[in-house]
């Protein structure tokens, strides 16, 4: 009967994201079976988008 305080502290247990077997980055969603950061497990190619670097003068800034 208890819904409070004390129910939070139990959202702490279990996982969301593991290690992705493809990009190694803790990235990989394990209730929706692909990777946030690569895309592993929803598509074959790299996930990747142009505006993911900035750029200056058609030159990536680091």
């Amino acid at each position: 009967m208890v819904k409070g305080t004390a129910s939070f502290g139990k959202m702490g247990r279990g996982y969301t994201h593991i290690v992705c077997r493809r990009c190694g980055r803790r990235a990989f969603n394990v209730a929706k079976g692909y990777c946030a950061a690569c895309g592993f497990g929803r598509s074959k190619r790299m996930r990747r988008y142009s505006w993911q670097n900035k750029k200056v003068n058609r030159v990536r800034i680091v």
